[in-house]
């Protein structure tokens, strides 16, 4: 059994608003399966396809306190698109974000709800990803991130260092998963978390308990009508088990 990274999911005020901008900014599709409920993914996209990780905007009242520990990198072809891609974004109302980068080749900006993200300079690592080069995770420990997730998931484990890790679909195609050393501590609920959803046939409670062999803990949410569940990676980062499929 295995499961695959399949959307993020990011808390919003005005999720139909925020998911506008995002649409805007990857040049997606937008569609809602309910109220409080956005939901983007590419224009004639069959999901799930690890050709790309989509994203569910989820209305919550709470207030965004801290840097997320989980951001998104968008990928550039050349020093020219970088720059037409960041003047594009602002035109959309993303602004300039400071994060302690200092001087630096990408560009760190902020949605409209103040969600981190960064506009990378061109990397031929990520010249076939799609607009999301990578989603990125911050982490104390990136080779036990690495081998948690490359365990948890049936995505290939590339590089591994201490400062870093990545990850990828065993496809060899989408955007890469990367785990990046920080030196803060995890404190509140993260606004952006992964979700991963087992294959068809599974059973979301066997994979449940075998995430849990692997390190990860079960986040009691009170609500035992859904049909996901909630769990937390060895660093305590939230990421939902969906229903197989």
């Amino acid at each position: 059994m295995a499961t695959r990274l399949v959307q993020i999911n990011m808390k919003a005020r005005d999720d139909s608003a925020l998911g506008g901008f995002w649409a805007a900014a990857l040049g997606w599709g937008i569609s809602s399966e309910g109220p409080g409920v956005t939901n983007l993914e590419p224009e004639g996209f069959v999901y799930p396809d690890p050709v790309a990780v989509c994203i569910d905007l989820i209305v919550s009242p709470e207030p965004k306190t801290v840097k997320n520990r989980v951001h998104v990198d968008l990928a550039t072809t050349s020093a020219a698109h970088q720059a037409e891609l960041v003047a594009r974004l602002t035109a959309l109302g993303a602004t300039p974000a400071d994060v302690g980068q200092g001087d630096v080749p990408w560009t760190v900006m902020a949605d409209p709800e103040g969600n981190e993200f960064c506009v990378l300079e061109p990397r031929a690592i990520y010249r076939d990803t799609g607009p999301i080069a990578a989603v990125v995770v911050d982490c104390v420990d990136p080779r036990a991130m690495a081998s948690f997730w490359g365990q948890a998931m049936d995505w290939t484990v590339g590089e591994v260092t201490d400062h870093g890790a990545t990850l990828r679909s065993a496809a060899g195609v989408g955007p890469y998963l990367e785990f990046v050393r920080t030196p803060e501590p995890k404190t509140v609920w993260n606004r952006v978390h992964l979700d991963v959803r087992p294959y068809p046939g599974d059973d979301v409670e066997v994979e449940a308990a075998r995430l849990r062999a692997l390190g990860a803990t079960a986040v009691d949410l009170g609500d035992s009508a859904v049909s996901w569940r909630v769990l937390a990676d060895p660093e305590g980062n939230e990421f939902c088990l969906l229903a197989p499929g």
